[in-house]
């Protein structure tokens, strides 16, 4: 085990310091990637790439994909009418090579976007920041928190990669039919107070699961939202998922902050149907070390990323309240492939480099398409204070090959 002992004493003194000594697994979630000082996110632990990283997301393969997504980013400017500033509002930026990518395209391509573009990023992690900000040197782009962006100021695109799943989730467990949460305590609290419940993998000794009644009326609310019914008979005892209340709050300030344009949200990810499946009778909790995952997130805490898939309905539908129209869901490889993936598939033949590089760069492709990986991730589009015309007009990226 790898865990950072000043990070896990500062969690099992949060639980100490409980009023039930026990804190939701969001809460445990929380601390473990976003502690100011220890957290995964906040500390020199997190490492994202293919060399001595956790894990790798579709920047890092090739260019190719903040290149088609410029492309998609230059039609909704000429939608909206070509708005001066149009703001591109990336959040969860990683090492900032998406931004990158985006911006030496435009520039290179659409220079007068270029002009008119207003680059924002938001990013909790101060260590990614640090590294945005020398990588984007040579860009005007400005850092800011969301909060920070005043109602109604956005006109333009919010857009994430890879964002919403390292949200904080909670859990839940079925028992005898009844859908309980479940907390996280100490070892020794648990000796003490509660009896743990059935879990798929051995804890790390300082921490262990205890369930009790749900802590707020939010996660039935949300159950409610998209539909799902726990006590039917096709949910087996110990049943347990996640319910990602995060996800929603920050929809919330993304719609409120955006006056007029689009959210695109690329995740991986389900329907809510797919997601509460009961033979996923497990969750889709994931935990990221060194390119290998499992589902413990009580070991190399601090040291390794948590995760959990995106239920893109519950966006759609939260988004609907906060009055966000629902433009289209689609897999990332045919949103890749609409904007032009293929034809660039078509023209590496004709380029003239080493065959190696070649390889390497049409592996890259295939990898931004393939179903069973980055290609399966959901791409769901989002607008807000589009009239009946700019609507009408169709997003390349949603236009399926013939």
């Amino acid at each position: 085990m790898d865990s950072n002992a000043l990070l896990c004493a500062a969690i099992a003194n949060h639980i100490t310091t409980s009023p039930q000594q026990r804190i939701t697994f969001a809460q445990f979630m929380d601390l473990a990637l976003y502690h100011p000082e220890y957290g995964y996110y906040s500390s020199d632990a997190l490492k994202i790439g293919f060399k001595g990283g956790d894990f790798f997301t579709s920047p890092n393969l090739c260019a190719d994909f903040g290149e088609l997504l410029a492309e998609q980013f230059f039609q909704m400017w000429e939608i909206l009418g070509k708005p001066v500033p149009f703001s591109l509002v990336e959040m969860g930026a990683g090492q900032g090579l998406l931004a990158l990518h985006i911006l030496k395209y435009h520039q290179q391509h659409y220079p007068d976007f270029f002009t008119a573009l207003e680059y924002i990023i938001v990013e909790k992690s101060p260590t990614l920041r640090q590294e945005q900000q020398q990588r984007l040197e040579d860009f005007p782009v400005r850092w800011c928190n969301l909060e920070e962006i005043p109602p109604n100021a956005i006109a333009g695109c919010f857009f994430s990669n890879e964002l919403v799943d390292a949200f904080p989730v909670h859990q839940f467990i079925l028992e005898t039919g009844e859908l309980r949460e479940i907390y996280v305590t100490t070892d020794k609290n648990e000796k003490e107070t509660n009896a743990p419940c059935p879990m798929p993998h051995a804890p790390c000794p300082s921490f262990v699961e205890v369930t009790g009644e749900p802590s707020t009326p939010q996660l039935a609310e949300y159950l409610d939202l998209v539909e799902m019914n726990f006590t039917q008979s096709a949910y087996p005892d110990g049943y347990r998922s996640e319910i990602n209340l995060a996800a929603l709050d920050w929809l919330s300030i993304v719609a409120d902050r955006l006056q007029r344009g689009y959210v695109l949200t690329i995740d991986y990810g389900y329907p809510a149907s797919r997601y509460y499946n009961p033979r996923r009778s497990q969750g889709t909790l994931q935990c990221y070390y060194h390119h290998r995952f499992h589902d413990n997130p009580y070991i190399n805490i601090g040291r390794q990323d948590i995760t959990a898939h995106v239920d893109f309905t519950a966006l759609e539908r939260w988004g609907e309240r906060c009055n966000l129209k629902n433009i289209g869901f689609i897999q990332q490889g045919l949103f890749l492939m609409a904007l032009g993936l293929g034809d660039r598939i078509a023209a590496l033949s004709e380029q003239k480099q080493p065959l190696s590089q070649l390889l390497q760069h049409r592996d890259a492709l295939h990898q931004l398409i393939d179903p069973t990986g980055l290609g399966g991730f959901g791409v769901l589009i989002q607008s807000k204070g589009l009239d009946n015309t700019e609507i009408s007009q169709p997003l390349k990226g949603l236009i399926l090959p013939e």
